[in-house]
């Protein structure tokens, strides 16, 4: 890890939800998470349902409060939030946006220049530089042609670029997407990922990413497996997914490039199956095919 101060740190987190049954505990969906993400950085957060990923999240957009440890954003320890005024608490956790499964649950108004505006006007931002936002949100999703359209007429990608938009529209640093791409079509996921990385890569705004589609995983700097509530693997994707016999084993898949290649490897062809570059993998197999006899 850099030497720098994380932007998000955990630290030896807990988290149990409440039991109806005050006399019978639940387990713990968390246990002992110790995780670091440096601000710019892309992570996608892998785990099978029921594993902890989702409650992560939501720790670290700070919906929910670690039964026990403690998360710091930007240096601040949130779970400490009696030592801050109301207004640092507040500033802190304005740096997390976070974006849902579904777009509709995020859309509130009828138009979506105001459905973009939504957010800035509740954080109480002087209204030419609202329009400023908005515009540039919308230009950022590429959206711009469609600000005077009703979000619901839009197509299931095109309304989740236009939640990612109310929220850059906010300026948070980071932004946490929970499975935003589950319940779109092929073509919604390619625009919808494509936004995520432009964030990242050009306005560098911290990206995690919780998915079930390892194709996306891929596309990540680092990847982080949640299983049973514990860290089971953390590091680059190339990392992760080379040892797939340990994934399978936590009922996880691996990208399809993975899976062709670690199968033709089986079959005793010299194929590198760590390479997560399609490109790569299909002109190594064309050189195979090529010097093959006969």
């Amino acid at each position: 890890m850099s030497e720098k101060t994380p932007f998000i740190k955990l630290e030896n987190v807990f988290y149990s939800y409440e039991s109806d049954d005050e006399t019978v505990p639940l387990p713990p969906v968390l246990k002992n998470i110790n995780l670091e993400i440096e601000k710019g950085t892309f992570v996608a957060l892998l785990g099978h349902n029921g594993s902890g990923k989702s409650t992560l999240a939501k720790l670290i957009n700070l919906i929910l409060l670690p039964t026990e440890g403690r998360i710091t954003i930007d240096g601040k320890d949130i779970t400490a939030s009696e030592a801050l005024t109301e207004d640092e608490v507040y500033d802190v956790r304005r740096k997390i946006g976070m974006v849902f499964q579904n777009p509709d649950n995020q859309l509130v108004a009828t138009v979506v220049e105001e459905d973009v505006a939504f957010g800035p006007e509740n954080l109480g931002i002087e209204p030419s530089e609202i329009r400023k936002r908005v515009d540039d949100a919308l230009e950022t999703v590429g959206m711009s042609a469609y600000k005077k359209h009703s979000p619901h007429q839009l197509s299931g990608g095109q309304k989740q670029r236009i939640a990612i938009a109310g929220i850059i529209a906010m300026m948070p640093e980071c932004i946490v997407f929970d499975e935003s791409t589950a319940m779109l079509d092929p073509g919604g996921r390619k625009e919808v990922m494509n936004t995520i990385e432009k964030l990242n890569r050009e306005m560098g705004i911290t990206i995690i990413l919780i998915t079930h589609n390892m194709d996306e995983a891929i596309k990540a700097d680092r990847v982080v497996v949640i299983n049973d509530g514990v860290i089971y693997m953390d590091g680059t994707p190339k990392e992760v997914f080379s040892d797939v016999q340990r994934l399978r084993t936590v009922g996880l898949d691996v990208p399809q490039v993975t899976e062709v290649m670690y199968e033709l490897h089986g079959m005793g062809m010299p194929v590198d199956y760590t390479e997560l570059d399609e490109k790569k993998c299909a002109d190594a197999l064309a050189e195979l095919l090529r010097k093959k006899p006969g």
